[in-house]
């Protein structure tokens, strides 16, 4: 997979599964002046079509070991000098300890795999969870299961109900001189 073909699998994958939520995806838009005063492509934007919020992502994909690793510590530092929230997806096998280590550091980072049927899967996880906590689409990433639920029924304590305990003076203490 070459680096347009990530970014274009990490543009399908966002219109597919928030696309129906308002969102709209664009790539290789141009958005102001990089950290070296070089203008900037974003590789894929997504825009709320209601509030006009907005998500840069950069996309990095590295199947073999070679130059990409040093551009990583550059593209986050551009991404925290963006005016809009920025992360970096990044995919492949061929990432250096070090960089790797770099990129599960950082929370401008997520980790972005997905699959030819473009599901929401465990590998693309972490890009859902900026999605929804950019737009507020948590609706879609939050499972069921955690909801805790009114009916107190994830409260209840196993076995017979807690009694309430019975007040008693304490122990007189005597002191002893001596």
């Amino acid at each position: 997979m070459s680096g347009h073909d990530y970014r274009d699998s990490i543009a399908a994958y966002v219109l597919t599964n928030f696309g129906a939520h308002g969102l709209l995806v664009y790539k290789e838009v141009p958005l102001g002046t990089t950290i070296i005063g070089k203008r900037r492509r974003i590789d894929v934007l997504v825009r709320s079509k209601a509030s006009g919020q907005a998500l840069g992502i950069e996309c990095k994909y590295q199947s073999t070991s070679g130059t990409t690793d040093e551009k990583i510590p550059y593209a986050l530092q551009d991404l925290e000098a963006m005016w809009i929230p920025g992360c970096l997806a990044y995919a492949g096998s061929g990432w250096s300890t070090g960089v790797l280590h770099t990129l599960e550091g950082s929370r401008l980072a997520v980790r972005c795999e997905p699959d030819a049927k473009l599901a929401r899967t465990k590998a693309t996880e972490e890009l859902d969870h900026v999605i929804a906590s950019v737009f507020g689409l948590w609706d879609l990433v939050l499972p069921e299961r955690c909801l805790v639920k009114p009916d107190g029924q994830q409260l209840t304590l196993p076995g017979s109900p807690l009694a309430r305990a019975k007040p008693t003076k304490p122990a007189s203490s005597k002191k002893t001189t001596g």
